[in-house]
């Protein structure tokens, strides 16, 4: 089991603010349970126990893929598989019983998909961090992370202005492994694609340590909690995509060109609070559960800003722009299209991870030339 000494910190004194984080989480979810509802309220809390457990046990997406690709690692996506099995066990099955209730993370396979997925993982490779990792990034104080969120909330929103017209480009009808015989495939699938990673990686690398399959647990639990609370599997990038689309409006914006804001649930959307789209809270969560585990540590906010050259920080806004624009073509990120969707038999799934995996050695090749190698 993992030393939570470790990973929290070890650092003595501060009890008073430690105890004034968890009064002010405990708040924030009671405030939201009591005026919005409890439903919304327990979304937050679930959003919260992601961010925890991502910046608290040290776990993601980028990372693991890019020890993969670099060291030949494959501990991270070995936790990383077993999560997506852990989720798919109960989330197929419920999904099978519950049609009228829950939905899954599915969507076709198309060329703007493809694209999307291979976009993305090359731009989150170039900030270190994915959907999920850019919000715990820019909650725990990293100064990527913090310039490159609101770009990709905007580039969420361009990219679900345009999805329409993308769309059309050609996709195949949506594609999905249901009941028992869709989990078995999709756990048989889930093995054979851990063992090829296993196998690829480099002896004495493949062992899991006890944090990742912790991480693996949690938000596997957090997952299904996730489905059953919203009655839709854990996603980021729609809620992103929300807060910049509420912004435009604003600001005077018209939507009505767009087929996909414009659209009646779209515009209910717009319309009614943040606090009451799950996305949103689990975004909201993810952002407030990082900076707590950072605040928690004493020291945990205070990154000082790395000397990076002027090219590193415009590579941060245009990769934060092409993190939101290309996810909401390839229909999520690894949260909601590579985690969620095939935890909940979606096949595009799979075909946005091959892409985005292929993505990821692009993305990983020029991040240093973009100047943002920090060198130790």
């Amino acid at each position: 089991m993992a030393d939570v000494s470790l990973v929290f910190g070890r650092s003595s004194g501060g009890v008073t603010a430690r105890a004034g984080l968890i009064g002010a989480a405990v708040i924030a979810v009671a405030a939201v349970a009591l005026f919005v509802g409890a439903r919304f309220g327990l979304m937050l809390a679930i959003g919260l126990g992601f961010g925890v457990a991502l910046e608290g046990l040290g776990f993601g997406f980028a990372g693991p893929w890019r020890a993969m690709i670099l060291r030949r690692e494959p501990a991270g996506i070995l936790a990383q598989l077993l999560a997506i099995a852990l989720v798919a066990c109960v989330a197929i099955p419920l999904l099978a019983a519950h049609p009228d209730e829950l939905i899954g993370a599915q969507a076709p396979i198309g060329w703007a998909m493809v694209g999307g997925a291979f976009v993305f993982g090359a731009a989150m490779q170039v900030v270190l961090g994915c959907g999920s990792g850019t919000l715990v990034n820019a909650g725990s104080g990293n100064p990527v992370g913090l310039l490159a969120l609101p770009f990709f909330a905007i580039g969420s929103f361009a990219g679900a202005y345009h999805l329409i017209w993308w769309t059309g480009l050609g996709a195949l009808p949506i594609l999905a492994l249901r009941g028992t015989v869709g989990l078995m495939i999709t756990l048989l699938a889930l093995a054979l694609t851990a063992m090829l990673f296993w196998r690829l990686g480099k002896p004495g690398s493949r062992r899991v340590p006890a944090r990742y399959l912790l991480a693996a647990a949690a938000l596997a639990g957090l997952a299904v909690a996730n489905l059953v609370v919203a009655g839709q599997p854990w996603g980021v990038v729609y809620g992103l995509g929300v807060w910049a689309a509420k912004g435009a409006v604003a600001l005077g914006a018209d939507l009505s060109g767009s087929a996909f804001w414009a659209a009646p649930a779209s515009v209910e959307r717009l319309n009614a609070s943040i606090l009451t789209d799950y996305t949103s809270l689990t975004d909201i969560g993810l952002l407030a559960g990082a900076f707590g585990v950072a605040a928690w540590r004493r020291g945990g906010l205070a990154q000082p800003l790395q000397s990076y050259p002027a090219r590193a920080w415009v590579a941060a806004v245009v990769a934060g722009l092409l993190l939101g624009y290309s996810s909401r073509l390839a229909f999520g990120c690894n949260v909601g299209a590579f985690f969620s969707g095939i935890a909940t038999g979606s096949l595009h799934g799979w075909v946005w991870f091959v892409a985005a995996f292929a993505g990821a050695f692009v993305g990983i090749r020029i991040r240093p030339l973009l100047g943002l190698e920090v060198r130790r």
